[in-house]
């Protein structure tokens, strides 16, 4: 088919990368189907092996080009495109342009700042529009509470209509995030370009170049690789071994035991907490539960959790339409969750050929009606051509009774909207075994690597130190001598990074590495100062390395280099400026006879340490952590139990990222009662139109950082608490705008003390018309038995008149609070109609 310049393009690309040293993942998407990608060594998953269907990436009666997608290391994937560049030719690469189109809830918000309706009508229409839903057409069908809102206010209704007309539409170009396009003749004769910033960009999106039949290649970055192959280097380079992530097997039993507990930190798509939580449910034995997680956990398959693990606890109860279905859905204990069970039952059961099941595959998932009865009488009855010919023979010529046949039809049609390309699932598995096998017997050398990929995140690097500390492993504070720029292992333990401090910058640190290394280590604070040249003028830069504590190890205290620092650099500045005002290096530049030869004595004052607390928030001003302990440590009995920053660290990801906003359900994160506690870091206090005075309060516990919404009510009750340095519990309800990402309403405050909180009394309320009450067999108490646990459900049943009636739910429909429980009435209810109250 003309592709095999593709795929040698594609090899050549992953080989001259890993040869000069560029980390490559196992490939991602359809193109991991193919096994001659894989003898290639461009993938690293048998597709055989693990039912990887090739038709699924190319076949002859595919109508779109195919691509093989390849992640490299996030840092140096500049470096990739520069050499397709070099290699094929400047006038012969460009990069692709995108559209950002309006999509559901950021279409609402522009129409409303258009139509000048206020910002809390507008707030409440978006967020009662499921992030995940990508239509308003879908939110209206799947939302009581839009629906309620369009139909009882006129500027609601105007507003999404209005919506729905401009939906879709593009609202800005930009470049797309991975796509490269790469042409035999110069590209502008194919395609018109545009030049922004020094990128040549097509102004064809990639559709239309796949239309031209142009040659598409993804180089994506992925910082999960540049973590691995740092830590694959750092254990060869330390053990003196030569590992290699092809030999290693995907059955390691303690790797799986692991994830089986719930420790996920820093697996590559298993960290975040909803995934954590699954994965102490389905208790992963083997690289095909991986796979199957990643394929399930995403709205639309997450339907099909419950069903699943009851079939993999209970595999004798498992229940198939017909058995012609075992060998293609027994992998999945008889769940369709995979794209590529769809394509084989229809080609096992009815003859379709793997590219005419791919057809079909593609017409289920886009809901082509016309299309799809049309092939259910040719999967029940197969098609024979004008000649009498049988050219598919259909399932009832297969032995499948009509009936069955149909019922298999409809739950393909079923499922088929939210099958996962099992292929990308496979890939991603790799690389989320790659790293827990490496965090599981590399800890320290891991840990220290992945902790450097977020050294920009401070929230993120807390995050990791925390979980460092809970398996006893510290991370040191810099050492002038010891720390490298990235973090680095250190014995049993990390050292600290001096690339993400603050105030230093990375050419400073190259230089200081750079000089030790070359000169040997620095034997004292004015030895580093009568080495640093020009480096010695920047007094933020020497502060910075003080406050953190760089020059601890040189048995100064940091009180006293505080107290005489700048006397030092300045001194040091003039005798340097003194022997060459012409130097042009920081450090090796001068010549050996200009060099500064005498180390000038210090005398440094008789004083006192700073006390531990000041010695804390100095090293959390630079390094964006606290270090050498933390304020919150003695009160760790008191914290169990209680909720942390960590829980929203994900949603405010996505929020803050324009592209995927609109992705996330925010109603799973908004209305959620939480008690955090932490360390109050800043106030500002403001005035209401009412002339009274509210606060936002900065709330920092041992993840991250939340703001604290106090009304005046709050104020006048708790504001003596609500200061700087308060260690308090803030009891609340979120409060999410897509903007601005999670924040905590206050309704209670209290002091934090060394004493373990009593577990909360929770009561889930549910509010039914007597309709919906009278129906409740049906509507919601089969979702409160999927869900069930020890949490007592009332139901508030409120009739025609007003009048209102509370029911205890029978026992065996209480349910469990840590589940979906709650965000799956309200996408049911409405958001008004569901409530968790706290006693």
């Amino acid at each position: 088919m003309g592709y095999v310049d593709y795929f040698l393009i594609v090899q050549d690309l992953k080989l001259y990368s890993e040869s000069i040293g560029i980390s490559v993942g196992p490939g991602r998407g359809s193109g991991a189907s193919s096994v001659v990608a894989y003898t290639l060594g461009i993938t690293a998953i048998d597709p055989i092996k693990y039912s990887l269907l090739f038709e699924r990436f190319l076949n002859p009666e595919r109508v779109s080009m195919p691509d093989i997608d390849l992640d490299f290391s996030d840092d140096r994937r500049q470096e990739v495109i520069e050499y397709i560049i070099s290699k094929y030719g400047h006038e012969n690469v460009a990069m692709i342009v995108t559209h950002g189109r309006m999509k559901a809830r950021a279409v609402v918000r522009d129409v409303g700042r258009a139509l000048a309706i206020p910002y809390a009508v507008v707030d409440k229409v978006a967020k009662a529009i499921p992030g995940t839903m990508t239509t308003i057409d879908g939110a209206l069908e799947l939302s009581a509470q839009l629906r309620a809102m369009v139909e009882e206010d006129e500027q609601i209704a105007r507003l999404i209509e209005m919506s729905k007309k401009l939906e879709g539409l593009p609202r800005h170009a930009s470049v797309h995030a991975s796509g490269i396009v790469v042409t035999k003749e110069p590209i502008s004769e194919y395609v018109p370009l545009s030049v922004t910033s020094d990128t040549v960009t097509t102004q064809y999106t990639m559709g239309l170049l796949e239309e031209l039949g142009l040659l598409k290649i993804d180089i994506l970055g992925l910082r999960y690789i540049s973590v691995i192959g740092e830590t694959v280097k750092a254990i060869n380079r330390k053990y003196n071994k030569n590992l290699k992530l092809d030999e290693i097997t995907f059955d390691d039993a303690d790797v799986f035991q692991s994830l089986c507990k719930g420790d996920c930190m820093g697996v590559f798509q298993l960290e975040s907490g909803g995934m954590t939580s699954f994965f102490k449910e389905l208790k992963p034995k083997n690289i095909e539960d991986i796979i199957a997680g990643i394929a399930l956990y995403r709205p639309g398959p997450m339907d099909q959790i419950p069903r699943y693990l009851e079939n993999r606890q209970n595999p004798d109860n498992i229940k198939y339409t017909d058995e012609c279905l075992v060998p293609i859905l027994d992998v999945s204990y008889g769940c369709m969750i995979y794209q590529e069970q769809v394509m084989q039952i229809v080609r096992d059961i009815a003859g379709y050929s793997y590219g005419r099941s791919d057809l079909v595959r593609r017409a289920m998932a886009k809901k082509k009606h016309s299309v799809m009865e049309e092939e259910r009488h040719n999967f029940i009855h197969g098609i024979v051509d004008k000649d009498g010919n049988v050219t598919v023979k259909g399932a009832v010529r297969n032995g499948v009774s009509e009936a069955k046949a149909n019922e298999i039809f409809d739950e393909m049609i079923k499922f088929a909207e939210y099958a996962f390309n099992k292929a990308h699932a496979a890939s991603y598995a790799v690389v989320s075994y790659w790293t827990a096998y490496l965090r599981h017997y590399y800890f320290v050398d891991y840990m220290a690597a992945l902790i450097s990929s977020v050294a920009d995140s401070p929230a993120k690097v807390a995050e990791y130190v925390e979980y460092c500390r809970r398996h006893n492993v510290k991370v040191l504070n810099p050492d002038i001598n010891l720390s490298e720029g990235a973090f680095v292992p250190d014995g049993e333990n990390i050292m600290f990074g001096l690339n993400a401090l603050k105030n230093v910058g990375s050419q400073a640190v190259s230089e200081i590495v750079t000089e030790r290394q070359k000169n040997g280590p620095y034997k004292g604070f004015s030895d580093f100062c009568s080495r640093a040249g020009k480096l010695s003028s920047n007094k933020r830069v020497v502060e910075s390395l003080i406050k953190c504590g760089a020059f601890d190890s040189l048995g100064v205290k940091r009180s006293q280099l505080l107290m005489v620092y700048e006397h030092v650099v300045d001194m040091y500045h003039k005798i340097n400026l003194s022997k060459n005002d012409l130097q042009i290096s920081i450090f090796d530049m001068l010549d050996e006879d200009d060099k500064v030869s005498d180390v000038v004595e210090i005398e440094y004052p008789d004083i006192e340490e700073q006390p531990m607390s000041s010695l804390l928030k100095m090293e959390r001003e630079i390094a964006g952590i606290y270090i050498s302990g933390h304020p919150l440590d003695e009160y760790t009995d008191a914290l169990d139990g209680l909720d942390t920053t960590a829980m929203f660290a994900e949603v405010n990801a996505a929020l803050a990222d324009e592209e995927s906003a609109d992705t996330v359900d925010i109603s799973e994160y908004d209305g959620k009662s939480v008690s955090i506690a932490g360390i109050v870091t800043a106030v500002k206090q403001v005035a209401t139109k009412k002339k009274q005075l509210m606060r936002f309060v900065t709330l920092e516990d041992k993840t991250g950082t939340i703001e604290v919404i106090a009304f005046p009510s709050q104020v006048e009750k708790y504001g003596e608490l609500l200061t700087v340095d308060s260690t308090i519990i803030v009891d609340g309800k979120t409060s999410v705008k897509d903007e601005e990402g999670v924040k905590l309403i206050a309704d209670k405050v209290s002091v934090l003390t060394h004493d373990k909180r009593k577990p909360k009394k929770a009561v889930l309320y549910v509010k039914l018309t007597a309709q919906q009450f009278a129906n409740a067999e049906k509507l919601i108490n089969p979702l409160l038995r999927e869900f069930g646990g020890n949490t007592p459900v009332k139901i508030c049943v409120v009739n025609k008149d007003g009048s209102k009636k509370v029911y205890l739910a029978d026992r065996n429909n209480w349910v469990d609070l840590a589940k979906p429980i709650e965000k799956e009435l309200r996408l049911l209810l409405g958001n008004d109609n569901v409530k968790i109250i706290e006693g």
